[in-house]
This record gives structure tokens, C-alpha cells and sequence, in this order.
């Protein structure tokens, strides 16, 4: 019988149609790919098509979301794969290191930790790669003048903002909420931190599950934008003292803090789903002298009990909770596929030397998220001839 991963594979029709061009045209020949990225399903068939585009791909996860299943098909497919699942950063940054040992020709990254690294141990033939978030982006864009690489932001593509932070986070955050909780969200009122592009799927797709959403950000502007789309923008303290779910979804650390225990409403359920787990503050939080009590769930919920009687309960340790998990399905297949041949497209071009250092920390370049768009769309509406 064949299992979840090779559903994922045959349903990422862009990764397909490219896997087989670049078995022909070989664009990775003789080099060496080496990423950090979260090891699921979608992650799978991104590394194999850059696998048979020539590349010998050598791949670590992420903090508390690599998947046992994801590392043992990967192996068995000639992918080196360093570590497994593991919640101790120790342990994953001393795996991004063994990654840089293979003095990877083009870096996959996700969060600035490869590039990061690569600059306390530099190599000479580092030509570039790309990053896959804009947490990523914020970490490296100081770092350009010492980077002097072509260094792709996929998360800065109008492709990728649309399909899976706009759509497809927001789709993921509610169905991965009810499956863990098995809570429902309709007529609860969901706090939602954070008004960038997946903060605005969050949203949306709460609001379409009929909760009653609040938003709170920093930028006025994001926060004006909210309440011309048609949300509550009130104060963070009272955001905070109405929610029942409160989400987060912003790059910052500490965004929910132990500061904030006084405000919480009996209840509530405290989640993230943005890259890094630092922006609720679950160390802080837990041993603060307001929690009396912690008690620990099957499916990663720890409910807080405090002092007074109160509880919180904590989804996920704070990770991303859509791929962190029981059975983490992550975003849609559709939405990693385009986002994913973003990424295959934009390997290819610094490969082949299309790319130069004036592209450090740049947005994928028009051509390529044209050339992504339309052959997403032949798949399902092929143009006449």
C-alpha cells in the first residue's frame, strides 16, 4: 500500500512536470544542495526534484517539526539526512553545522540559520540559494555586505504571500485548532497577533468559521487595514482579556509573555504559527509564580492552571502547531507546490549563474514567478495552442 508521502508527491503537479525536465536538463549537476527546512510530505518532494535535476541533496529539519516518516523515505532515496526529530535547539544547530561540513554549493534555507552559520565558517564555492521566510529575510538583509551571494526570498514573492500565506496558513491554522482541540471555533472570539499576510489568512479563515476575530499589530497601518477589512482592533490588553484562541503569527519573540497571564480569560487557548517558537514565551509563562499547576495533555495541549483558579492551555509547546502536531499535515499540497517551485526555479537560476550578488536577499524575480504562475494554471486551464 502505498503511504501519505507518495499522495503528497503525485498530487504536487509543479514539482512533476519539473522533476522531469530537470532530469533532462540536469541544472544541479556535480553540486551540492544543502537545506534546513521543516522534513514533512511537501518537503519530500522538493528535495527529490532537486535530486534528479543532478544535486546531491544533503537536509536537516526544524525545531519539533521533522517527521520520523519524511527522514526514512529521504534515505531511502539516496537523500543524505542529518539528525532527526528532535525539540533541543542544541542538537539542531549542531545538525545545520554537519550540513555546512558538506560545503554545500547552493543553500535551501528557512529561518537565516544555514547563512547564518556559513558566516562563522566561510567556504569558497558557496554560490548562493534562497530563504524561505521572511523571519529569514529580516535575519540576513544586515547581513548582505558579508553574504555577496544571490540569495532568493520566496516568501517575498506576490505567489507565495497569496497561495499559502494568505490562503493556505490560514486554512491550515483552523483545521489544525479543531483537530487538535477538537474545540470549536464558531462564535468564540479568536485574538489573531500579527496583520501581515498569513496573520490576514488566519484571520479570513477564522472569521468564515464564524468566530469573532480581533487583530492586534504593532503598525498602524496594518491595524487600519484590519478594520477596513472588517475586524475588531482594539487594544492589545483587551484583545487579550476577550479571547478564547489567541493566535500568532508575527516573526517576533515574546509576543505572549508571562506579563500577560493577569489578562488571560479562563480558557483560553494560546497557539502559534509562525516559523520561529519564541513568540509565546512558553519557558516565561510556565514558571511564572501564577502557575500553580501544569498539566500535560495528550495531542501537545499543557493546560497552565493558575493561582487563582484560571486556566490556559498551551498548543504545540509553542511551535508551529500546523506542523508540530498529532499527524501534522501542514498547508495544502497546492499551496507548497507553488511555493515550492518558486524555490526549484530559483536553484536553477543561481545555479546557472542567471543571478548575481546585486540579488543578496531579493524577491524572486518576475520572470520566474511568471513562469510558476502560468504553469500552474495550463495544469488546470491549459491555453490554447
Amino acid at each position: 500500500m502505498k503511504n501519505r508521502i507518495d499522495w503528497v508527491r503525485q498530487n504536487c503537479r509543479l514539482l512533476l512536470a519539473i522533476a522531469e525536465e530537470f532530469r533532462r536538463e540536469r541544472p544541479f549537476a556535480g553540486k551540492t544542495i544543502g537545506t534546513g527546512i521543516h522534513l514533512e510530505p511537501k518537503t519530500v518532494a522538493l528535495l527529490l526534484t532537486l535530486q534528479a535535476g543532478g544535486a546531491k541533496v544533503v537536509a536537516t529539519g526544524n525545531l519539533n517539526t521533522t517527521q520520523q516518516s519524511a527522514v526514512d523515505y529521504l534515505i531511502d532515496r539516496g537523500v543524505t539526512v542529518i539528525g532527526g526529530p528532535t525539540r533541543s535547539l542544541a542538537e539542531q544547530l549542531a545538525n545545520q553545522r554537519r550540513v555546512l561540513e558538506y560545503r554545500p554549493d547552493l543553500i535551501l534555507d528557512n529561518g537565516g540559520d544555514l547563512f547564518g552559520a556559513y558566516l562563522q565558517d566561510r567556504y569558497a564555492n558557496l554560490l548562493g540559494g534562497t530563504e524561505e521566510t521572511t523571519s529569514g529575510r529580516l535575519r540576513l538583509q544586515p547581513l548582505r555586505k558579508e553574504l555577496r551571494v544571490p540569495i532568493i526570498v520566496i516568501n517575498d514573492s506576490l505567489i507565495k504571500q497569496l497561495a499559502e500565506n494568505e490562503h493556505a496558513v490560514g486554512q491550515s491554522a483552523l483545521e489544525s485548532f479543531i483537530r487538535i482541540t477538537n474545540r470549536a471555533v464558531n462564535g468564540q472570539r479568536v485574538t489573531v497577533f500579527g496583520y501581515g499576510a498569513g496573520g490576514r489568512g488566519v484571520a479570513a479563515s477564522m472569521r468564515g468559521a464564524d468566530a469573532k476575530v480581533s487583530v492586534v499589530d504593532r503598525d498602524p497601518l496594518k491595524r487600519l487595514r484590519a478594520h477596513l477589512d472588517g475586524f475588531d482592533t482594539p487594544a492589545r490588553a483587551a484583545a487579550l482579556a476577550s479571547a478564547d484562541l489567541i493566535v500568532t503569527v508575527t516573526g517576533s519573540p515574546s509576543v505572549i509573555s508571562a506579563a500577560d497571564l493577569a489578562l488571560f480569560k479562563d480558557g483560553v487557548v494560546i497557539a502559534n504559527i509562525g516559523h520561529f517558537p519564541f513568540e509565546i514565551d512558553v519557558a516565561g509563562i510556565g514558571a511564572s509564580t501564577e502557575v500553580a499547576n501544569r498539566d500535560q495533555f495528550e495531542d501537545g495541549i499543557e493546560s497552565l492552571v493558575l493561582t487563582d483558579g484560571r486556566r490556559a492551555h498551551v498548543v504545540a509547546e509553542g511551535h508551529m502547531f500546523n506542523l508540530a502536531g498529532p499527524r501534522p499535515m501542514g498547508n495544502s499540497i497546492e499551496s507548497m507546490d507553488l511555493g515550492f517551485a518558486l524555490q526549484a526555479r530559483s536553484l536553477e537560476a543561481v545555479a546557472l549563474g542567471k543571478l548575481t550578488a546585486a540579488d543578496c536577499v531579493a524577491p524572486v524575480p518576475r520572470a520566474i514567478d511568471e513562469r510558476v504562475a502560468n504553469a500552474f494554471l495550463d495544469l488546470r486551464y491549459p491555453r490554447d495552442a
